[in-house]
């Protein structure tokens, strides 16, 4: 009699657990957003608060993990933790944009705790001790890595694709003066939305790209370069970006002075409504194809 209790006790104990975790957790695919609108499925665009730096999650329709750098230190683990499945300890491509410390310190330690299976980075000469760390745990695991040289389309699997804008030459191998200006820019397109990654590109990366086909950056959503410094984010940019929203991810107090108010008062006149990680902490977007809003 004791033991059928204890084994009825304990399968009501794990459905009670099983009900807690699946019906409670936070679920990308959904059947309806925070704003009402039916929709299928979701694409996830979180950018993390990790202070002066970048890194931004992204998680598709079909469950494809992305990740677009990696923060200043390893306070994109919690980040990764709040925001990803508890199951999912796998992360189908890594984008490091460019070697500064501020994107790429992060990633060594999520190449320790997280299964990556791709990774595209430029190839530029660095010997920055973290950018080397780095470069060193890819060799260690074998994990495959991909020189973005050229404009290119990637399918994150079945309806979502990322647009490889920049660079559209070779810096393998390269010394570089002003690194920010190998940054690799990317556009994410789902449906009818998309978004716009800069990296730290300043405005003679803009410039090129307007030169070749102003077309090709247009974006709802754009995620503003170099923390928001005057270095970037030139009037003739954005006003070809067009972005309804902008998120500038930059440090509280920090020592830079990011963002320049020369910035955040070109994207208020676009108008484009801004979220600033320093102040709002992590932003959580999520695009139905149709439109993108903004989780609370």
């Amino acid at each position: 009699m004791k033991k059928n209790l204890l084994k009825y006790s304990f399968i009501v104990l794990v459905l009670l657990i099983a009900l807690i975790v699946f019906g409670f957790q936070d679920n990308p695919i959904v059947q309806q957003d925070n704003n009402g609108l039916s929709t299928e499925k979701l694409l996830v665009v979180d950018f993390l608060n990790v202070g002066q730096g970048d890194a931004i999650y992204i998680r598709t329709p079909d469950d494809v993990d992305v990740l677009i750098d990696g923060g200043p230190d390893n306070s994109i683990l919690n980040e990764l933790g709040a925001v990803m499945p508890f199951w999912d300890k796998e992360i189908d491509l890594m984008i490091l944009t460019h070697p500064h410390s501020d994107h790429v310190n992060g990633l060594v330690e999520v190449l320790r705790r997280y299964k990556v299976k791709k990774i595209l980075y430029t190839g530029v000469v660095h010997t920055a001790p973290d950018y080397l760390a780095w470069l060193k745990e890819i060799k260690d695991q074998k994990i495959p890595l991909e020189i973005v040289d050229k404009k290119s389309e990637i399918k994150l699997g079945s309806s979502v694709e990322l647009e490889l804008l920049y660079p559209q030459k070779s810096f393998l191998n390269r010394k570089v003066e002003n690194l920010n200006n190998t940054s690799i820019v990317a556009r994410l397109v789902y449906g009818q939305t998309s978004f716009l990654f800069t990296g730290d590109a300043e405005v003679e990366v803009e410039e090129e790209l307007l030169s070749s086909d102003s077309q090709i950056v247009d974006s709802d959503m754009l995620k503003v370069a170099h923390h928001g410094s005057e270095s970037s984010s030139s009037l003739e940019f954005l006003s070809a970006v067009t972005p309804t929203m902008s998120v500038i991810q930059v440090g509280e107090d920090n020592s830079f002075n990011h963002p320049h108010g020369k910035t955040l008062f070109n994207l208020k006149n676009l108008p484009s409504i801004i979220y600033r990680t320093d102040t709002q902490g992590r932003i959580s977007m999520r695009s139905n194809a149709q439109q993108i809003f903004v989780e609370e």
